[in-house]
């Protein structure tokens, strides 16, 4: 599912990366807008919200249930899904129900790596990364998976699999990923309900400080495990 890199080796590599990153919001961002001027009626947020909403108890659900499909498969970015759940939820119910699917994710991931053990798990996440969150565990156990969960930019989902594989409950498991995971999701539903109500100046902000979070763990998060192991990764 994810291996990590080398570290960056000029400041060039690192820049590119971040332009690269950049280019692709403005795609998607030029994507938006020519899909309102084609289907006005998105452009209405609070209309859409009602017609979307008036599933009732089958949209949460519905949510949750894409959220643990997420964690597990990982086609879609979780914090893509939190801004979408804090658009149609509210900020509020869009953090509970984003924390439930992964919650739930979490813990279905670990429990199908202690399961079925490591051959599968290699299946998913790659030996490199493996070896690193090995390395990683044996010296700093919770406190690097906190780090990892909270983070934005780290492989999150594969250490979901990857925490499965040691000797640490469940439950304590599933205990870091939500309170680690957390905060960017709090942000993530503050954006996409500053969008629903229509404040296009507060959901910048929202994104603007979770894409800058985000840009930042991708690009330093080499030089992040290694503080947590005694070798670089990828090398």
């Amino acid at each position: 599912m994810f291996g990590l890199p080398p570290l960056f080796e000029t400041r060039r590599d690192r820049w590119r990366t971040v332009l690269i990153v950049s280019l692709l919001v403005a795609v998607s961002v030029a994507v938006g807008s020519v899909l309102v001027s084609r289907f006005p009626f998105l452009a209405n947020p609070q209309a859409l919200r009602v017609v979307l909403l008036d599933a009732g108890p089958v949209a949460p659900l519905a949510f949750v249930v894409v959220q643990v499909v997420q964690v597990l498969v990982a086609p879609v970015p979780g914090q893509a899904l939190g801004f979408a759940s804090g658009y149609l939820f509210g900020a509020f119910w869009g953090t509970v129900y984003s924390m439930v699917g992964i919650v739930a994710g979490t813990a279905v991931a670990s429990a199908l790596a202690r399961q079925f053990g490591r051959p599968y798990v290699e299946r998913v996440v790659t030996a490199d990364a493996l070896e690193l969150f090995d390395d990683a565990m044996a010296s700093h156990g919770l406190v690097f998976l906190f780090v990892v969960f909270l983070v934005p930019g780290l492989p999150d989902d594969a250490i979901c699999f990857a925490a499965g594989l040691t000797d640490i409950p469940l439950r304590r498991i599933v205990a870091v990923a939500a309170v680690g995971r957390l905060p960017g999701f709090l942000l993530v539903n503050l954006a996409g309900s500053a969008a629903a109500d229509g404040d296009p100046v507060l959901t910048a902000v929202f994104v603007a400080v979770l894409l800058s979070a985000s840009v930042l763990g991708y690009v330093y998060r080499d030089r992040l495990f290694g503080t947590f192991t005694r070798r670089t990764p990828g090398r």
